[in-house]
């Protein structure tokens, strides 16, 4: 089951993608243009051209889970990105909103405590 959590690291596909892919081609995908580890846990996100359909990839630890959403209306929106990387890091948080739908660029945080990185 594929469950969203604050503890797992979250990827985008930053360019549009094929949504007839299906797992190998998608941990393929990580591998070669992410150049990220389909089977460190990590959840990986892929959007289609128009931005209408999203997959999100994870391992989870004895096989793929496969997520795939298809909107009837409306598009999921990306955060500003650095469009010459192929992978852009997203929070918890950024995932939750794209798929409810809101606009991420209108959002602002309020300061919050941080733990220092260790």
């Amino acid at each position: 089951m594929l469950h969203l959590s604050p503890a797992v690291k979250y990827y985008l596909y930053s360019q549009p993608a094929d949504m007839r892919k299906g797992f190998d081609s998608l941990s393929g995908m990580v591998s070669l243009q992410m150049q990220g580890r389909a089977l460190d846990g990590s959840v990986f996100i892929f959007l289609n051209r128009s931005r209408t359909h999203v997959k999100l990839l994870h391992w989870e630890g004895d096989g793929f889970a496969l997520y795939y959403k298809r909107l009837e209306g409306g598009t999921y929106e990306i955060p500003v990105h650095d469009a010459t990387r192929a992978s852009l890091p997203v929070t918890y948080q950024q995932l939750q909103l794209m798929l409810q739908g809101v606009a991420l660029r209108k959002i602002e945080y309020r300061k919050r405590y941080q733990q220092p990185a260790e």
